[in-house]
């Protein structure tokens, strides 16, 4: 029994350790609404066409 009670706190050690170790890790769950970001960016302007070279201006 103790076997396992080691085992479990090595373990919960080991996964504290990684997730401060991870950065910004959000364990909040599924976000909804306003807080909910998405860092995607929109298919229209990622194949948008470059516009054409301003013409020189003449004297």
């Amino acid at each position: 029994m103790w076997k396992i009670a080691v085992g479990f706190a090595v373990f919960a050690g080991l996964a504290l350790f990684i997730l401060s170790k991870g950065g910004d890790i959000d364990m909040g769950g599924e976000k909804h609404g306003a807080e909910a970001t998405h860092t995607e960016a929109p298919a229209a302007v990622a194949s948008a066409p470059a516009a054409a070279p301003a013409a020189p201006a003449s004297k």
